[in-house]
């Protein structure tokens, strides 16, 4: 399966909207941040959707 390009552009150039990591790139994220995410549950929405994603490149590389 190809990734959605524009997704992964779009994901690259957003930044975190609130919190401890206000303003900091997703991809940037803190591994144990993203991991505590994947375990309280991921907001709904495109947000969601880009967390999780980023936990799946940190998790598998």
């Amino acid at each position: 399966m190809q990734p959605d390009k524009e997704f992964l552009i779009k994901l690259a150039h957003t930044k975190m909207p609130f919190g401890k990591y206000k303003d900091r790139y997703l991809i940037d994220l803190p591994e144990y941040y993203v991991v505590w995410y994947h375990n309280k549950g991921f907001p709904k929405g495109p947000l969601g959707q880009m967390l999780e994603t980023v936990y799946e490149l940190k998790l598998n590389g």
